[in-house]
């Protein structure tokens, strides 16, 4: 691979060029779906509520780099028919309302896909579009809650503990920006848009994977195992002289063993195999980490990499933007902010060598594109100044 594979190429086409979406999305996780999507080279219009604020700061600048904003009442019907219009010639529209939200609003699915049948028509939910919880408004704590994910997380015995990110937000967002991509390839051959929907519960339960599946297919109720693998051991976090590592030490025992100057343990019955190593792991581990407190994490570091031995650091967030490895990735990228200035934010982790993902622009003030967007719909001056005066639409201010 060429050395320059990771360079910025935020001026280039991506692979969504020629692709409109619209975005009615608030909180979070729609609009992770649709900053997917602008990253692949989508042009985003994201119409906002007036009086509505974004997620405040740094969350709101991750989540709509890349758009255009109009802000628009779609309490009133004139700021309806501005959105019916722009409906006209999309090829995506992304709502996370509740279904009798939308339905009040007159931008549910049937009412759109009757102005628009190639309309791509995307919805992300709580708890689904029907069904007895399709009415309850969700945030992420309580999905993790309820998909099973804090019955996993945290130490044995130390009761329900989250995840330290959003993390259904992310899988709902990217499973739908998925669900996306793939409806825009059937319509290539169908001609025709669809609907496509899912929501924070239905992401997180499929986000348990193998942890689901343990219950599924064989029966078991998963638990708690702390910083331990779940079903593999000695596969977790040990403690050093001055720190921690992860390691995961499971084809190459004795090349473990060997590394970590315990070469003795390999003739030990109680860690013959990897059945015998998860029934004693608890011995093992004491064993294993009088070795490791002999010496700090960079030593062991470099001394099981050179054993082939999988492992790593424990870094803060400041220490991850500043490892060789991520500087070398160009994890992020500057932009300049109308009102906060030079900032950098996370790129799209995918490279594509042709059509490469891009940030082309800072979030958007709200209301910063009405005017551009209304002329480019059609409607004249005078037309445009009516909207602003009856507040159907407002401008930045």
């Amino acid at each position: 691979m060429a050395e320059d594979s990771y360079r910025p190429r935020d001026g280039e086409s991506g692979a969504l060029a020629g692709i409109r979406v619209i975005d009615l999305t608030i909180a979070r996780a729609g609009p992770t779906c649709v900053r997917q999507l602008a990253d692949l080279g989508a042009e985003v219009i994201r119409i906002s509520a007036p009086g509505r604020p974004d997620l405040p700061g740094s969350d709101s600048h991750n989540l709509h780099r890349n758009k255009r904003s109009i802000v628009l009442d779609l309490k009133q019907e004139k700021a309806r028919e501005v959105l019916y219009r722009l409906v006209e010639s999309a090829d995506v529209f992304v709502e996370n309302f509740r279904s009798g939200v939308k339905r009040r609003l007159a931008v549910d699915y049937p009412t759109l896909s009757g102005i628009n049948p190639r309309l791509v028509y995307a919805s992300l939910s709580g708890f689904g579009q029907d069904g007895p919880y399709a009415e309850r408004p969700a945030l992420d704590q309580i999905i993790q809650g309820m998909s099973g994910l804090m019955s996993v997380t945290g130490p044995p015995g130390g009761g329900p503990w989250r995840a330290g990110i959003a993390i259904s937000d992310t899988a709902a967002g990217t499973f739908l920006a998925q669900g996306v991509l793939a409806a825009l390839y059937a319509r290539e051959r169908t001609g025709r848009g669809q609907w496509v929907h899912t929501s924070l519960f239905e992401a997180l339960v499929n986000f348990m994977d193998f942890q689901a599946a343990r219950w599924l297919v064989e029966g078991e109720v998963p638990a708690q195992a702390g910083n331990d693998h779940p079903t593999l051991f000695p596969m977790g976090l040990f403690a050093t002289r001055d720190g921690h590592i992860n390691i995961a030490a499971l084809s190459d025992w004795t090349r473990f063993l060997a590394a970590i100057e315990a070469p003795e343990l390999a003739d030990d019955p109680r860690f013959c195999d990897f059945g015998a190593r998860i029934r004693h792991k608890e011995a093992l581990r004491e064993l294993v980490e009088a070795r490791l407190g002999e010496r700090g994490t960079e030593e062991w570091l470099d001394r099981l990499a050179a054993a082939e031995i999988v492992c790593g650091p424990v870094l803060s967030v400041d220490e991850t933007f500043a490892d060789p490895q991520a500087r070398h990735l160009n994890l992020t990228r500057t932009v300049n902010h109308r009102v906060d200035g030079a900032m950098e934010l996370l790129r799209h982790p995918v490279t594509l060598t042709d059509t490469p993902t891009g940030i082309r622009s800072a979030p958007p003030l709200p209301g910063a594109d009405t005017r551009a967007i209304l002329v480019e719909q059609g409607y004249s001056e005078a037309e445009i100044n009516q909207l602003l005066a009856t507040q159907a639409a407002a401008e930045a201010e």
